[in-house]
């Protein structure tokens, strides 16, 4: 169970006061040595890359179904903060998406990760187009990692629409 899992129950304003520090730690420590890169740009990420070591992508030794990986640029205090996130590709976002909700999971653990809603963590998500996950300890922390679409709340029944794997 993540720290922000058992965070969850608390009220509503520290809730969105830690989800707005802890958005702005993984963007400034995490990935901020990315924020000089070129303006947004896609990465066909779909297999491991050969040189994952030198590639400025965290997301390069993640084999990705369903998942690509892409720059995105966001603005803060006036300031282009360009990153690296995975989003769902062309073909499994157009796919019809009914009666569920998309969210992070780590079948092996249990544990749940968070999409990055414009500046804000979500647990779950309604639009394919929301799915965005920044979050590259999470990848990399889980040797699969696997959007799912259903219930939250039954994971084990939901459907599993793309897959991140980092083989050991």
């Amino acid at each position: 169970m993540t720290l922000l899992s058992r965070l969850l129950p608390l009220s509503s304003p520290r809730l969105a006061a830690l989800t707005a520090v802890t958005a702005a730690a993984t963007l400034t420590l995490g990935l901020g040595a990315t924020a000089q890169a070129a303006p947004s740009a896609d990465a066909n990420a779909s297999g491991v890359a050969a040189a994952a070591a030198d590639s400025p992508n965290p997301f390069a030794a993640a084999e990705l179904d369903g998942l690509r990986a892409r720059q995105l640029t966001t603005w803060h205090a006036g300031q282009p903060l360009t990153h690296w996130v995975l989003a769902l590709d062309e073909e499994t976002a157009a796919r019809d998406y009914t009666g569920g909700v998309f969210f992070l999971y780590a079948p092996a653990t249990g544990d749940r990760g968070f999409f990055r809603n414009l500046d804000v963590l979500a647990s779950t998500v309604k639009d394919p187009g929301h799915v965005v996950i920044a979050d590259a300890q999470f990848i990399r922390s889980h040797p699969r990692s696997e959007v799912r679409y259903g219930d939250p709340a039954r994971p084990d029944l939901a459907r599993v629409v793309a897959t991140s794997t980092i083989w050991m």
